[in-house]
């Protein structure tokens, strides 16, 4: 009995891993912009690795409030979270997609 216990929860966590796809999440600088693809190439902060994202489809916030994707182009600093993949687009690969894109903007000091 504990054997097919244990059979049934082995299935269960390795089925949880196939459906699900990994979701990375953190600051990254935004390193270029192709406006043509909608494509981003960002490093992580912490450990400078380096990918190469769809933006297509993200849901992208500046200070809270929707905005487009040329406005990207104005900030260095961004919050990204992605679903890895492995896909290829025109020759390049990608290393996932975007699915929401965060910027905060530093606030400006009031004039006194």
């Amino acid at each position: 009995m504990k054997v097919v216990g244990f059979l049934i929860l082995f299935v269960l966590i390795t089925g949880s891993f196939m459906v699900c796809p990994a979701v990375e999440s953190g600051m990254c600088r935004l390193l270029s912009v192709s406006e043509s693809e909608k494509l981003i190439l960002i490093s992580t902060i912490p450990d400078k690795k380096k990918y190469i994202l769809d933006v297509a489809a993200a849901k992208i916030t500046i200070d809270g409030k929707p905005a487009e994707f040329e406005e990207l182009m104005s900030f260095s600093v961004i919050q990204v979270k992605w679903e890895e993949s492995d896909e290829k687009r025109n020759g390049v690969r990608l290393d996932g997609t975007a699915i929401e894109i965060e910027i905060d903007p530093p606030q400006k000091p009031l004039p006194q």
